[in-house]
């Protein structure tokens, strides 16, 4: 709740109120890192790049590539936008790295 304030002007006798309005700030719109299934990257590599890319444990990161081996995608992670874009670029310099077509995504959610 904001209290009013006076603010004197030029006239001794005249005040003027001005209530001061609280500023919301939207929080950033977050997106999800997603990660996309072929038939050529091994679930090895998919393991090893969740694991390093996204704090992962060993099973979680296995859960996640069995997700996205039998529903064609699954979600590693949700972040701003800026961070987002760094993971999914991390993720898709590895692969070329490694010679593999894995494809990972960012979508605002």
């Amino acid at each position: 709740m904001t209290k009013p304030r006076k603010i004197s002007g030029s006239d001794p006798g005249s005040a003027a109120v001005v209530e001061r309005q609280e500023q919301r700030v939207k929080p950033p719109p977050l997106y999800q890192v997603v990660m996309l299934n072929d038939d050529f990257t091994p679930m090895e590599f998919v393991v090893f790049v969740i694991q390093q890319f996204f704090s992962k444990d060993r099973e979680t990161a296995t859960q996640i590539m069995l997700k996205v081996h039998q529903h064609g995608r699954g979600v590693c992670g949700v972040y701003a936008k800026d961070v987002a874009a760094t993971k999914v670029e991390q993720v898709m310099s590895a692969a070329r790295q490694a010679g593999h077509p894995l494809q990972c995504v960012m979508e605002a959610i």
